[in-house]
């Protein structure tokens, strides 16, 4: 499976970008697909993740209420749509995915495939 991330770019504080995540290969469904981002000088966060399916959805405390996750299993992509973004928002957002999820999921440890990454700034 590639992933292929895309939709980054730079937007003022409050406003929205769209994510999107294009995966090759026919087992797209079977992978629990999730975001990560790393910001300068940080370590890799994990943003939100979502079930074979889309039967649900987890998100970090920092985004929740703010950004949502979704697939379309036939489109074999995943999107993160971003809304009242923050400059702390600024960061290289991953696309990861992995068939399983377990405590280590959010930790982005042992993810089956990873993306490249696009690039987030938001300016205030």
């Amino acid at each position: 499976v590639q992933l292929v991330e895309s939709g980054g770019g730079l937007v003022q504080a409050g406003g929205s970008l769209s994510l999107s995540c294009a995966a090759s290969g026919r087992t797209f469904s079977s992978y629990v697909m999730g975001w990560f981002r790393q910001a300068p000088g940080k370590e890799r966060e994990f943003v939100a993740a979502i079930g074979w399916s889309g039967a649900w959805t987890y998100y970090a405390d920092s985004v929740k209420g703010r950004f949502t996750i979704s697939r379309d299993d036939a489109k074999n992509t995943v999107y993160l749509q971003m809304n009242s973004l923050k400059p702390e928002d600024t960061a290289v957002y991953y696309c990861a995915a992995d068939q399983t999820y377990s405590s280590s999921y959010r930790k982005g440890d042992g993810m089956d495939y990873w993306g490249k990454g696009t690039l987030v700034t938001v300016s205030s």
